[in-house]
């Protein structure tokens, strides 16, 4: 069973910035396509930046030029920085592994941004 386990989430001013983290149970190499996705209240779960284990990354055009995505694959850990946070950011914030863009396989538990003055 693979486990993905997010962190970094937090209470953060517009403006401000917080890196999340998310490392697997296996070697991420294994995985075809690893990224974050998010779901505010009331809404359904979308897709923030994902990239392609073996080279490419997509983001949303709401977070394109302030979020960032990148891994670390000696640690099996992903990381989205998130640059000049909006109060429209606030959601959970997922990890997500699958075998091809658009096929998540695996979640990981969630972790809450919340962007407020």
């Amino acid at each position: 069973q693979v486990q993905l386990v997010e962190s970094g989430g937090g209470l953060v001013q517009p403006g401000g910035s917080l890196r999340l983290s998310c490392e697997a149970s296996r070697n991420i190499l294994t995985f075809t396509v690893m990224g974050w996705y998010r779901q505010a209240p009331g809404k359904e779960r979308e897709l923030v930046a994902i990239m392609a284990i073996g080279g490419g990354t997509v983001s949303a055009d709401s977070v394109k030029g302030r979020f960032t995505i990148s891994r670390n694959s000696a640690k099996n850990t992903i990381y989205l920085q998130m640059n000049s946070l909006k109060p429209e950011d606030t959601a959970v914030y997922y990890c997500g592994a699958g075998a091809g863009w658009g096929v998540v396989d695996y979640w990981g538990q969630g972790t809450q941004v919340t962007v407020s003055s």
